[in-house]
């Protein structure tokens, strides 16, 4: 962990970048102070003091990556009661078995091939490659959520950090992998050098090495602040992923958009000279390059529609209270964490925020303190407006909860910008 400069308490103050290791580093957004926006709370941890972190987002001037300055421990993130999971929600569940189809029929993956995933979370996308006769193994570091993958979806899961001699084992029991894929968790990784290390000790020879995450861009051009939080250490673009995985003697070959949680990119990566490289790796560096992604001055234009942002929102929401009316949230994501705390949105403003996953009913959100309760309560209880934090799964989330624009209530989505639909 060389790159990690200085240590204070539970985080780290970044000094260098985490792909090139420049040290070239300048903010442009400040959110403020937050707390791990998965830490959702008892009762009785409500009346206890709470940590909040540092949270800010720099560029490297280096090779372009954009990332946060302050990394809160892996262990304090994922290792006390990590509740997130994949598979509670329809259109997540299809896309990743989407995923795994694609990825199979591609590269011709015959049954029996061997195939990673690091961040396997419960198991979801590992359960796609199973129905094509694959041979999988997950990686992840929350115990918790590790036991449902393998208790209730039979997926073989190490409850542990991926690093090189996690790698080492995993090759001499198993041997080399096909595919190694790191959906939504290559931006979360604290130690990416060390990761690919693990990577290039685990990969076969032709393997490959699918990630899929938010891409910049439409962060950016979205207004996808609420993606900014502490497991998100890095916000990824094409340009710096080629550097960085070059000094791997590895090479990005291909790159597809894909519309999951608000506009993400799957990146295909190879050894070099094993796959041939596809145009749309430099059709998106030169998108990159048009939208200005790499512009300190552009960075900033985001950073004061972020603040602009916060005034609409708690204006939007500020008028209703003063009207009278009830409002509510659906769905707690950790994403919602951030806009809840950056905005001022407490219990004074939602009276509780309703949520499919039952790991988080009877808890309270982080730094914020709003009871989250079953969804099953918006209906019952008829409030005139439901502000959704998941709003990338808005479409889903509206037609499951119809009964309550029957009773007359209405949704309001925060981003890009707030609006009542």
């Amino acid at each position: 962990m060389g790159f990690r400069t200085r240590q204070l308490g539970f985080y780290y103050v970044m000094k260098k970048c985490h792909m090139c290791l420049g040290t070239d580093l300048e903010k442009f957004l400040d959110l403020g102070m937050h707390p791990h926006s998965d830490s959702f709370l008892t009762a009785g941890e409500t009346e206890q003091p709470e940590v909040f972190y540092p949270l800010s987002v720099y560029l490297c001037r280096g090779c372009g990556l954009v990332q946060i300055g302050y990394v809160v421990d892996g262990s304090t993130l994922y290792q006390k009661n990590y509740i997130y999971q994949t598979s509670i929600t329809k259109t997540a569940r299809d896309h990743y078995f989407g995923l795994a189809e694609d990825v199979c029929r591609r590269f011709g993956l015959k049954p029996g091939s061997f195939v990673v995933d690091i961040g396997s979370n419960v198991g979801v996308l590992l359960m796609g490659f199973r129905e094509r006769g694959m041979a999988v193994l997950g990686v992840d570091p929350a115990p918790n959520i590790a036991r449902i993958a393998v208790e209730e979806n039979g997926i073989e899961t190490i409850p542990d950090f991926f690093a090189a001699p996690l790698a080492g084992r995993i090759v001499a029991e198993r041997g080399r992998a096909s595919v190694i894929a790191a959906t939504n968790i290559f931006a979360h990784i604290t130690d990416l050098h060390d990761s690919m290390r693990a990577v290039d000790a685990l990969l076969s020879q032709d393997g490959v090495f699918v990630i899929e995450a938010p891409y910049l861009v439409d962060l950016l051009n979205n207004l996808e602040y609420d993606t900014i939080y502490h497991q998100h250490l890095r916000y990824l673009s094409i340009r710096p992923m080629a550097a960085f995985f070059g000094r791997f003697g590895f090479e990005v070959f291909d790159v597809v958009k894909v519309g999951i949680h608000g506009g993400s990119i799957r990146v295909f990566a190879g050894r070099k000279g094993q796959h041939a490289i596809m145009s749309s790796v430099q059709e998106f560096a030169a998108l990159e390059d048009a939208e200005q992604v790499y512009s300190i001055v552009r960075l900033r234009r985001f950073a004061g529609k972020v603040k602009e942002h916060r005034r609409l929102m708690r204006s939007l929401l500020d008028g209703l209270k003063q009207q009278g009316r009830r409002i509510v949230g659906v769905s707690a994501p950790a994403k919602g964490n951030t806009l809840l705390n950056y905005c001022g949105i407490d219990i004074s403003v939602l009276d509780y925020i309703t949520e499919k996953s039952k790991l988080k009913q009877g808890l309270y959100t982080p730094g914020t303190h709003i009871p989250v309760v079953a969804d099953e309560k918006l209906i019952e209880d008829s409030p005139e407006y439901a502000l959704i934090l998941a709003w990338n799964f808005a479409d889903e989330i509206m037609a499951n909860l119809e009964g309550f624009r029957r009773k007359g209530g209405r949704f309001i989505i925060p981003i890009p910008e707030p609006r009542i639909v």
